[in-house]
Parts: C-alpha cells; sequence; structure tokens
C-alpha cells in the first residue's frame, strides 16, 4: 500500500514533540519583575503542550512594551504600527486562514489608538488569540495615562491625578455583537494564566484575554503590588477554567455560567468597583468566525483563471500589439 507524501509529512510533523527551545528566540529585554515575563513563559508552555508547531503561528503586535513579543518568540512576526495589530491580523487570518494567530497589545495600545479597530474586530470574531497585557499605563514612553489608569493616577499627563474613572474593557467588549470568547487572568497567576491561553488558544474564533500585570518601574502599585492583597473572585464553571488561585487563596470563588451574557455583564461591570473576575466571562460557540462569513460571499475561482484574468488586466496596460513590427 502506497503513501501520499503529503501524508506522509503531515504524519511526521506531528510525530515531532517541541521543547521550549524550539519557541525561544533571544532573551527578552522587559524590566526586571515586568509581568510580560511571564505572560511570555505562558504562552510558550502553552504552545509546547500543544505541540504547535513554530512555522504555523503568526505573533502580530502593535507598539508598546508589550509589542516585543514578535521578538522573544519563534515564529512567524509582525511588529506593526501603533494601534494596528488588530486590522493587519484580520488580514492575516483572511489571507493565511490555516497559521494560528496571536495578536498581543498593550491598553493604550489596544484601548486608545486602536479603540477603533478594537471594537469592530471584536465583531469579526476572525479565528485569533488576543492577549492585552494591561497595566495600566504608558510604560515605553515613560509613564503617561492610559484608558484603564485608574482616577487620581499620577503621571506625566496627569500631574495632578487622572480626572476621569477609567475605561472598563470588559463592559465594553460584553457590550459587541459576535462575540465568542471573553477572559481574565493575572500575570502574577502563572497556572491560572496559562490555563486561561490554553483554553483561549483552541477556542474557535476571537478569544479575548485581558492579562492583569504591574509596571515594576511606573506602576509598582498597580492591582496592589501583584500581591496576595489584590482583590479578586474566581470564576467557576464546569465549562469554564478551573481555578488556580496561587496567592490569592483567600480569594472567593463565585459560581458563573459563561454562556449567561446578561450575568456576564453584571459581573464586568462591577469589576473596578467590587473584585476583579479571574477566569472564563462569556463563551459562546454558535457564533460564525469571519472567515466562514466572508467565504461564503465570495466565489473562488482556481488558480488557472485567475492568472488569465491577471494577464487580460496587464494587456489592457499595453500600448499597440507588442507582436507586430514597426
Amino acid at each position: 500500500m502506497s503513501l501520499d507524501i503529503d501524508d506522509y509529512i503531515a504524519k511526521e510533523v506531528h510525530a515531532c514533540e517541541y521543547t521550549l527551545d524550539d519557541y525561544t528566540t533571544e532573551p527578552a529585554r522587559w524590566c526586571k519583575g515586568c509581568g510580560a515575563h511571564g505572560a511570555l513563559g505562558a504562552v510558550q508552555r502553552m504552545l509546547r503542550e500543544n505541540n504547535e508547531a513554530p512555522e504555523n503561528v503568526i505573533t502580530v503586535s502593535g507598539i508598546g512594551c508589550s509589542s516585543r513579543f514578535p521578538h522573544y518568540l519563534k515564529t512567524y512576526g509582525f511588529h506593526t504600527l501603533h494601534g494596528r495589530a488588530l486590522p493587519v491580523s484580520v488580514g492575516v487570518s483572511l489571507a493565511r486562514p490555516e497559521m494560528k494567530l496571536l495578536t498581543v497589545m498593550g491598553d493604550g495600545d489596544c484601548f486608545s489608538i486602536g479603540g477603533n479597530h478594537w471594537l469592530h474586530t471584536l465583531r469579526y470574531n476572525i479565528n485569533a488569540t488576543v492577549i492585552i497585557l494591561d497595566n495600566e499605563i504608558y510604560a515605553l514612553t515613560k509613564k503617561q495615562a492610559s484608558p484603564t489608569s485608574r482616577q487620581g493616577t499620577m503621571s506625566n499627563t496627569s500631574p495632578r491625578g487622572s480626572y476621569l474613572e477609567p475605561l472598563n474593557p470588559l463592559s465594553i467588549v460584553l457590550g459587541v455583537t459576535n462575540l465568542s470568547f471573553v477572559a481574565q487572568t493575572a500575570s502574577w497567576l502563572p497556572g491560572h494564566m496559562q490555563a486561561t491561553l490554553d483554553r483561549a488558544w483552541k477556542h474557535k474564533g476571537l478569544a479575548f484575554v485581558r492579562i492583569l500585570q504591574r509596571c515594576p518601574v511606573f506602576m509598582p502599585d498597580a492591582f496592589s503590588g501583584a500581591s496576595a492583597e489584590f482583590p479578586a473572585q474566581f470564576l467557576e464553571h464546569c465549562s469554564g477554567i478551573t481555578p488556580d488561585k496561587g496567592i490569592l487563596r483567600n480569594a472567593p470563588t463565585v459560581a458563573h455560567d459563561p454562556s449567561d451574557i446578561n450575568a456576564a455583564q453584571k459581573i464586568a461591570a462591577n469589576a473596578h468597583k467590587d473584585l476583579e473576575p479571574l477566569g472564563l466571562l462569556y463563551l459562546n460557540t454558535e457564533v460564525p468566525t469571519y472567515n466562514e462569513v466572508r467565504y461564503s460571499h465570495v466565489q473562488q475561482s482556481d488558480k488557472f483563471a485567475k492568472a488569465e484574468l491577471l494577464n487580460q488586466y496587464l494587456d489592457s496596460y499595453a500600448i499597440g500589439n507588442p507582436n507586430e513590427e514597426g
């Protein structure tokens, strides 16, 4: 019995066992104690446990400390412009649907300059895992207030303290149509963070994951200094994420059905005023992906027809008949 060469290669690739070194490039140059170190490690471990071939993954980022991700993760990478990681991700998802897509942004990058793209990409529900590393400050440009900076935060752009209440990202995303996955975790809870990322990675559609992280230089006291005193609650359900409390062992655990959008919105609305929810807030596996919707409305042509159309288009710019003499 003969074996097709494509099947043979596929079986050989599937049999390959990857190590952490296969997802590691140069040492990360974030500041000591930056939560991005933990997030990078969690992503690398998640890729290893899922035995993902590095060449089948593309990492897209914007501008900011978090956006150094593609430089430290040995996958294909696209370091884009400020706030533009999501529209690039939409293009990647449509052009290369067979690739696994990871998009990494910061709070300023996504919620401020990239805010318009943020909302519409959520609505598109492309196949992607979107990670937001939220430290409540613009850190790369040396401490400017971000949309999630708490009221009273002293920064270079708010020397008397931020006047406004912070943006509530969870409430915003839970008001977007076609939403399919929303979760929140924290960089100082490695077990919970990795479990959250793994669940997001396996989701069909756009998985939005907000990772709370502390900036040790400009926001060392954010989130109670990433200590055991951080006011949080873990969400638990049979279809959710198993709570790994880590240092937050005294935090309460509450039952929450992630299919209940109204309950998720209520929890999100009280996040800043009460306890920050950690876990899976919302899950809807029935939402079609943008890839499915787009391709169902596009007439596919074979490669020969495409070549002929291209030749006809180029010939329309020809001057005279190139085969004629004189």
